[in-house]
């Protein structure tokens, strides 16, 4: 820590925020930005670097559910919770297919097997081609690639308390009972054939969270274990034994946590306190990013969006089927089912349609954020038809228009269109039409990629890019990507107005597909939304100087929300540098690099109250617009209160910035330069 000052220090908390944006060269090696260890405490893990370059870059990823609870195929993956919920449909589709499972047949024969009311051999053993089954790992993946992932990788553990590697700390593990496979080995191997991330999902945390909640007090020490009915610090210990056998067995690029590391009130009834013991979790943070740096690779772990269990300065947010409604930083993710009513495989599953998926997609990539599509595959390991046609449909769209989505960024506008996506987790798939577009940009800022979702009959108008928002006169040209990578379509007619771009398309789509991309080339960087044919405006990070003091716009690093606004000498801290982001109608929201967090009147219309920052809720106190004052400087005016960034004229490093009434005052205008 003695080589960074707290400034610099406090930057690197929530680098993702730099990734997220783009900023950064193609080159970037994000090992060297964080320390070189870690110790379990938050101040040593949060300087990891939450979403390296490549987890950006590869966009897309593609995971399964599938374990001993696929086995009888019915109701859903939580099959091993409801069969002892009594009155529940999977209960009584239990007791008459199995029997009673308290008595009869426990979650146990699921995985040592059992005979079922039918007579019947069930168990959880799938057999791997080779040896004359119908499990093979390698040509599932195959097909994953195929379909355009470039991350791959499994559940090695549910919330049911089965182990799918050799564990030596879980005897319910599948090289000791059920398939005698290392399944967690076998998917690992056959990922890195393909040169792929190794993607491994662990949901072990709701074991001991109330999964089991309607199972019986056990008195037998191996059941109590696989029920989650251990004491809570042998529990919490586990929780992270279970962790450290993954990480050292499987070396994994991403470890993906499900609820309950941290999520009051999200157990399903459970009266406990639904978290593992921080110190648990801490510890699991610097063992995992430890590891990472003696591998040489940068490493990445997840978590829910509502949950407190880790930090967004070093992990990844996930949203479950869904998304953010807007842009959001840091960099983000989400995981989607490609089954409507469950994560595994049962009989009688419905399917959402490849251009439901493809256009969530394109939707999440617009907004800032990674996409892994989770598949069902059958408890024999085979992957239906149905679902390898959604696969083969994604594997078209994204080897033809692959430039689009992967190694790209998000621009300083996500989209445009009446198809409202996202919104929170838990949110329907949608599909968009040909008047709703999603943007893209490439990572050096010089091309714009417009991603319609149907095709544009006769002319397609984009309006976000019209001439009162943004001039577009280094545009150099227009290209529709074509049938086939690599080749593109001129489209030379075009004229830019008040209402937006308008581009003459062809008379006929040239090909079917759910989305069809424009390219659009600059001869330098992608002007800035909102600017208009003066804008001047930065689309990256940015410094804003008040010209009164020469001072710097400072969000005094990861505080919490509603701290104060402040300014500091100029220099290199991301604590000093904001994007400002456009949200329409002339106004922006100013986003730090360090927290992420925005700039915030707090409605507040008092002459000297104090600019605030807190997490972006898209309200007016969160907007603000620039009223150019001449020679490059502008006043920045809160669309709630009206009132104006103000220095105060205070020249003291660390003084708090104002709100004031627009004035002509220098205290009152700011530069904005990019950096």
């Amino acid at each position: 820590m003695s080589t960074f000052d707290r400034r610099k220090m406090l930057g690197l908390l929530s680098v993702s925020g730099a990734a997220a944006a783009g900023l950064l060269p193609a080159g970037a090696v994000w090992a060297t930005d964080g320390p070189s260890s870690y110790t379990p405490t938050w101040e040593s893990v949060d300087q990891h670097p939450a979403a390296p370059e490549w987890f950006q870059d590869a966009k897309f990823g593609i995971y399964w559910h599938w374990g001993a609870f696929t086995t009888p195929e019915y109701g859903y993956e939580w099959y091993g919770r409801e069969m002892y919920n009594d009155g529940t449909g999977i209960n009584n589709h239990h007791k008459a297919t199995y029997g009673d499972p308290r008595t009869q047949w426990g979650y146990t024969k699921f995985i040592d097997g059992g005979v079922d009311k039918a007579g019947n051999r069930v168990q959880f053993r799938p057999v791997l081609k080779s040896q004359g089954g119908k499990f093979d790992p390698n040509e599932w993946v195959q097909l994953f690639k195929n379909a355009g992932a470039r991350i791959s990788g499994p559940v090695a553990e549910h919330h049911d308390g089965y182990s799918m590697w050799d564990s030596q700390v879980n005897e319910w593990n599948s090289v000791d009972r059920g398939p005698r496979l290392n399944l967690l080995k076998l998917f690992a191997d056959a990922v890195r054939g393909q040169n792929m991330k190794l993607f491994v999902s662990m949901h072990h945390s709701f074991n001991h969270n109330g999964f089991f909640r309607f199972v019986p007090q056990q008195s037998d020490p191996s059941l109590k274990k696989l029920y989650g009915q251990l004491s809570r610090a042998q529990e919490d210990q586990l929780w992270f034994d279970k962790l450290k056998e993954v990480i050292d067995q499987a070396q994994p690029d991403i470890i993906y946590h499900d609820f309950a590391l941290d999520s009051p009130g999200y157990c399903h009834g459970d009266p406990g306190p639904c978290a593992v013991a921080e110190q648990q979790r801490l510890n699991f943070l610097a063992y995992y990013f430890n590891k990472g740096l003696e591998w040489g690779k940068d490493v990445v772990t997840t978590y829910k969006h509502f949950d407190r269990g880790f930090h967004n300065a070093s992990a990844v947010e996930d949203y479950e089927r869904g998304g953010p409604a807007d842009l959001v930083y840091p960099y983000w993710q989400t995981d989607e089912s490609i089954a409507s009513g469950t994560w595994s495989y049962t009989k009688g599953i419905s399917y959402y349609s490849s251009q439901q998926m493809i256009h969530q997609l394109i939707d999440r990539v617009s907004k800032n954020g990674n996409m892994m599509l989770n598949v069902a595959p059958t408890a024999e390991g085979e992957i239906p038809q149905a679902q390898r046609n959604v696969l083969n449909d994604f594997g078209t769209y994204l080897n033809r228009n692959g430039e689009s989505i992967y190694s790209t960024r998000a621009w300083a506008v996500y989209g445009e269109g009446p198809t409202k996506m996202g919104g929170g987790s838990f949110v329907a798939p949608k599909v968009g039409t040909n008047t709703d577009i999603r943007f893209t940009r490439s990572k050096d800022n010089r091309v714009l990629y417009a991603t319609v979702l149907g095709w544009p009959t006769g002319t397609l108008n984009i309006t976000t890019l019209n001439s009162n928002r943004i001039n577009l006169g280094t545009l150099t040209s227009v290209q529709l990507l074509g049938s086939t990578a690599g080749t593109y379509v001129n489209l030379p007619s075009r004229t830019q107005d008040g209402s937006g771009l308008r581009i003459t398309m062809p008379s006929n789509a040239p090909y079917s597909a759910p989305a069809y991309v424009v390219k659009l080339t600059f001869s330098g960087a992608i002007p800035t939304p909102g600017g208009g044919t003066g804008g001047t405006i930065p689309t990256g990070w940015a410094r804003i100087t008040n010209v009164a003091t020469g001072l710097v716009l400072d969000s005094g690093g990861n505080v919490a929300s509603g701290s104060p606004l402040k300014q500091w000498n100029s220099g290199s801290s991301y604590n000093l540098q904001w994007q400002l982001v456009d949200v329409g109608s002339g106004y922006y929201r100013l986003v730090n690099r360090t927290n992420g967090m925005v700039a915030d009147s707090w409605g507040d219309t008092a002459n000297g109250a104090i600019a605030k920052q807190a997490p972006w809720n898209g309200g007016n106190n969160q907007q603000w617009r620039l009223n150019s004052m001449g020679n490059g400087r502008y006043q920045i005016i809160n669309r709630g209160t009206g009132t104006c960034l103000d220095s105060g004229g205070d020249t003291t490093a660390d003084s708090q910035v104002k709100l004031w009434a627009p004035q002509s005052s220098t205290n009152l205008q700011w530069t904005i330069t990019a950096v």
